[in-house]
C-alpha cells in the first residue's frame, strides 16, 4: 500500500525556520491536490496549507504570510516552507494527497522553543 513519507520536522527556536517534506512511497495514479495537516495536544487536527494540481494555493489564517507549499520537481512531492514559527506552531505534521483516494503521512513532529 503507497503512503507518503514526510520529512524534516525537528526542534526550532521561536523565529526559526523549517522545511517540511512529503513523497509517496511508490505510484499514484491521480494527485488532485496535496496539502498539510497539523494536530497540536489536546487540539482537533488543522488544516495548514493545500495546493491543488493548477498550483492554486489555499493557507490557514494562523500561518499566512509565514508558510509557504510549493509542488517539487519530482512527481508527487510537496514542501512546506514555514519561517518565523512561533511556540503555537508546535504540532506534529501530517502530510496528505487527494487522488482517486486520500493518502497520508505518519506524521513528522515539530517543535518550536520559546
Amino acid at each position: 500500500q503507497v503512503q507518503l513519507v514526510e520529512s524534516g520536522g525537528g526542534l526550532v527556536q521561536a523565529g526559526g525556520s523549517l522545511r517540511l517534506s512529503c513523497a509517496p512511497s511508490g505510484s499514484i495514479g491521480s494527485n488532485n491536490a496535496m496539502g498539510w495537516y497539523r494536530q497540536a495536544p489536546g487540539k482537533q487536527r488543522e488544516l495548514v496549507a493545500t495546493i491543488t494540481s493548477g498550483g492554486t494555493t489555499t493557507y490557514a489564517n494562523s500561518v499566512k504570510g509565514r508558510f509557504t507549499i510549493s509542488r517539487g520537481n519530482a512527481k508527487n512531492t510537496v514542501y512546506l516552507q514555514m519561517n518565523s514559527l512561533k511556540p503555537e506552531d508546535t504540532a506534529v505534521y501530517y502530510c496528505y494527497l487527494l487522488g482517486t483516494g486520500v493518502y497520508w503521512g505518519q506524521g513528522t513532529q515539530v517543535t518550536v522553543s520559546s
